[in-house]
């Protein structure tokens, strides 16, 4: 049997469908509209296929001073970064305290969503970002995003209208909760262990995955989809990459992709703790937690994301961390290892930077076998050189 669901023993999706989906999206034509911003169409879309479960909306000043003090909510429910939405003040002005509203797509500016506000308040921006990112630096992406955000946060129940287009643009690649667990089933596996990932997957991401396999029925390879910071691979690219990998180096049925629709935050430890709250939603009994997990810059030591799950309350979380070190191809042992088994030093271990895998691709240089695949190689390749042509025209 599956873990449970975050909270309780049913998913709560909140997209509607059918007749109340038309009915509804008739209704929010009349509503006041609200353009959300980027980050917040991504919990728009999590909160509506159910891996937000349980929320129902956006949340208010209580939750969101309990989540940044506590990481639990004024009902006592454990999370670990606030879910909030943000308004001018012009706009939380024009409307009041048991208004509903549309809220729309920032891409196409179609309605995503019905709100009732129940709340309007504003809160600490510097606070939120010390408790959540442990920084107030404008450079961190987390915390230029937050100071970014409007003056006004609205806080009240959703009904979701749309999937945002992640379904149109990624297909079978983007999976909801409902599906993963009805995969999962399907394939008989009891015991699941999410691979969070922004990047292609290189031979030390591999390494973590096969570890995972080994303790578990199955590993889900979990891409974000949504928006990421300048340099990162796109998820398109990203997700070639992968399926290549699974393609030539895992035994079938092993393994399973999918995307889901958030922007990081790079929030480190605390989004770590995210990303196992709603990989438990999707089925998963474990996650994958590998060395500076959802970091950014030099923000946070390497296994503060391993050291966080020790502060969870017993009971919060059903879905455990698989803390492994940082892994390597070490010549001395003559294949991969981790921090945790190789005994060498520096010297003998290919542990290669982003900037330095980017110098690589855009010199067309090669790049080691020791640290990525071949087929991967030729996907970054031919996207690297796509990358360079038009920076040349």
């Amino acid at each position: 049997m599956l873990v449970d669901p975050h909270g309780g023993r049913d998913l709560r999706p909140l997209l509607l469908a059918g007749e109340a989906l038309a009915a509804e999206r008739a209704r929010a034509a009349r509503l006041p509209k609200l353009v959300v911003s980027s980050r917040e169409k991504g919990d728009l879309v999590m909160l509506g296929i159910g891996g937000f479960t349980p929320l129902d909306g956006f949340m208010s000043h209580a939750d969101w001073q309990g989540v940044c003090d506590g990481m639990k909510t004024a009902g006592g429910l454990f999370w670990p970064i606030p879910i909030t939405l943000s308004a001018d003040a012009a706009f939380a002005k024009s409307i009041g305290t048991g208004q509903e509203i549309a809220l729309a797509d920032p891409d196409d500016g179609q309605p995503l969503a019905t709100m009732l506000v129940t709340e309007m308040y504003t809160i600490d921006k510097a606070h939120e970002c010390a408790t959540v990112f442990r920084t107030t630096d404008p450079a961190h992406p987390g915390v230029a995003m937050v100071f970014a955000q409007p003056a006004v946060n609205l806080a009240g129940p959703v009904k979701v209208l749309s999937t945002g287009g992640f379904a149109e643009q990624y297909g079978d690649l983007f999976k909801t909760p409902k599906e993963t667990r009805a995969l999962f089933d399907a394939l008989g596996w009891k015991t699941i262990a999410a691979f969070q990932t922004r990047n292609p997957m290189h031979r030390s991401h591999e390494y973590l995955a096969k570890i995972a396999i080994e303790v578990c029925d199955g590993l889900l390879v979990h891409s974000l989809l949504g928006a990421l910071k300048p340099g990162d691979i796109p998820a398109p690219v990203r997700t070639r990459a992968i399926a290549a990998l699974a393609e030539g180096y895992f035994v079938k049925k092993t393994i399973v992709q999918a995307g889901y629709p958030l922007d990081m935050r790079y929030a480190g430890p605390r989004e770590a703790l995210l990303h196992a709250l709603f990989r438990q939603n999707y089925g998963c009994s474990h996650l994958i937690v590998g060395r500076d997990h959802a970091g950014v810059g030099k923000y946070y030591g390497p296994f503060d994301a391993h050291h966080v799950f020790d502060q969870v309350p017993p009971g919060a979380l059903a879905i455990r961390p698989l803390k492994i070190d940082v892994a390597f191809w070490c010549y001395k042992c003559g294949g991969m290892a981790s921090g945790r088994t190789c005994p060498h030093g520096d010297a003998d271990r290919l542990q290669v930077s982003g900037t330095q895998l980017r110098q690589w691709m855009s010199e067309g240089a090669a790049v080691p076998a020791e640290f990525s695949r071949p087929e991967v190689v030729e996907i970054l390749r031919e996207y690297y050189a796509g990358l360079d042509a038009a920076r040349k025209s």
